[in-house]
Order: structure tokens, then sequence, then C-alpha cells
């Protein structure tokens, strides 16, 4: 066990107590001053990182369960689909492969009203489209498209799930009169539930990570690009976009409050844990019952 311990004590346990100490500090990467729990007061009663945090935790709400659900819809229609099914499962994989930040810039160039194809498109047939990346009400629900949009990687996983459930059940239940509702319901959900709860928590940690996406979105649909020596805040408009590791990286690496950042760090991580564990326990409630 040797190898995984020296990988755990350096990559995760000094990083993780690391994080701990600076944290009681005001650290700027030249000077270490102690300042005891200030870091933490500070946190209570900043209203740039609540609205971070209220930005974050909606998209754990709503766009995680999308992206589950919308995945394995996807995977569902795949598996029943005789011809043509290995073309579909290209094409709604292929957004996936497009690196994080080409797929956001063409997806808020494609929405967007005085560039984009289309609202023109959707007016012509008498459909108003929001401005999704210029109005604050519509920028998070443009983030969720955008993600839903590539949904490659949940829907391989649920596919390879579908396939692998025994055809016999079905065709036992089938039998016993079980219509699709109930075959899905007692079959495929109690099979493929381990893989929906990987899908679940592993979505729940991106999205408590999600950066490069709002980043992007919100410096593309502003006109400026993201160089070196920029100092635009993020969360554009109005603090739509902003996230929480956009708070931490904001923080850490451009106001140097690192002491601070590591603040942030924890709670990030404290967070994910949390719903970690909520989401093993529900699933393994719902194992239990089935």
């Amino acid at each position: 066990m040797s190898p995984w311990l020296i990988g755990f004590a350096l990559f995760f346990a000094y990083p993780l107590a690391a994080t701990v100490y600076f944290s009681f500090y005001r650290y700027n990467l030249f000077q270490l001053t102690p300042i005891g729990l200030t870091n933490y007061r500070f946190l209570l009663h900043d209203p740039y990182a609540w609205t971070a945090i209220k930005n974050t935790l909606w998209l754990v709400v709503v766009l995680v369960p999308l992206r589950v659900l919308f995945g394995l819809g996807l995977a569902q229609l795949l598996t029943n689909i005789r011809q043509g099914g290995n073309i579909l499962r290209s094409i709604f994989y292929l957004p996936f492969l497009i690196p994080p930040v080409a797929a956001t810039v063409a997806f808020v160039f494609v929405v967007n009203p005085g560039t984009g194809p289309i609202n023109d498109i959707a007016a012509k047939i008498g459909i108003n489209l929001p401005d999704w990346f210029n109005d604050p009400t519509w920028t998070k629900p443009g983030l969720t498209l955008l993600s839903l949009w590539a949904i490659g990687d949940v829907m391989i996983i649920l596919l390879a799930a579908l396939l692998d459930v025994p055809k016999t059940l079905y065709e036992a239940a089938a039998i016993d009169g079980a219509n699709a509702w109930q075959r899905f319901r007692r079959i495929t959900l109690p099979t493929i539930s381990p893989v929906l709860m990987f899908s679940a928590v592993t979505g729940v940690i991106e999205t408590l990570q999600y950066f490069t996406q709002a980043m992007v979105a919100a410096h593309v649909s502003q006109g400026n690009a993201d160089q070196a020596g920029t100092t635009t805040a993020p969360g554009y408009p109005d603090g739509a976009s902003l996230t929480f590791p956009q708070v931490l990286y904001d923080e850490g690496f451009r106001q140097f409050n690192m002491g601070y950042a590591c603040v942030l760090a924890l709670v990030l991580f404290a967070v994910a844990m949390f719903f970690t564990l909520i989401l093993l326990r529900q699933f393994h409630a719902f194992a239990d019952d089935n």
C-alpha cells in the first residue's frame, strides 16, 4: 500500500492540511500574518461570495438533475432505435468532444441576437427568444442549455448501462403483463441505479467546480477576450454568471488573498462532501426499496 499512501499524503493530505493552515493567515505569497478566524468571519459578510454561492447552488439543483434525466432519455431513445443508431450516437456525443472554451464561444455566438442565427430563425416563425447571456434572468438557463448540448459524457455512460440490462428480465416481465412504465420502474431503474448514482455524484462535483463555461460566456457576451492583464470582474451580467470557483480564483490569483481563498476552497470541499453523502444515502435507500 506504500505507493498509494505516498500519493495520498503528497497530493491530498498535505495540500488539505496546508489549506487549513493558511486559512488562519493573511497571505499574499510574500507575507504571512496570523489573523485567527478573520477570514472565516469575512466570508459570512461577503456579498460577492454569497451571490456566487446562490448561483452555484441553483446550477446544482437545476442543472445536475436535468443532465441526468436528459442523458437517460437520449440513452433510452438510442436503445430503441434499430436503424441509424450509430450515427445518432456520434451526433449526440460530438459536442462533448469540443474543448469547453471553443464550445462556449460557438454556443454564445449562435444564440446571440446580433450575430447568431437561432434567434433570427425563431423570430421568423413568431417566437421571441431572450438575450440569453446579456439578460441576468436568462443567463443561468443559458448555461444550462449549453451543458445539455454537451451531454455526450452522461449519455454514453447511461447507454452502456442500459445495454447491459439482461433482456431476459424484460421478457419475463412482458409475459407477466408488465407495461412499459412498470418494466422501466421495476427493472431498468434498479439495475442501472449504481450508474445513475455515479452520474449524479460526479455531476454535483463538476457543477460545484463550474468555472470555464461561465467565465468564457461572460467575457464573450461582453465582447472581451480573457487575456493576460484583464481586470474585468467576473459574473456578467449583474453577477448572474458568477460561480463559487470564480470567486475563489479571483481572490487567490487576482487579488492575492490566498488566506481567504483557502477558506473558500475548504467551503467548496465541505459542500461537495455534503452533497455526495446525501446522494449516496438516497441511492442506497432506493436500492433497498427495490
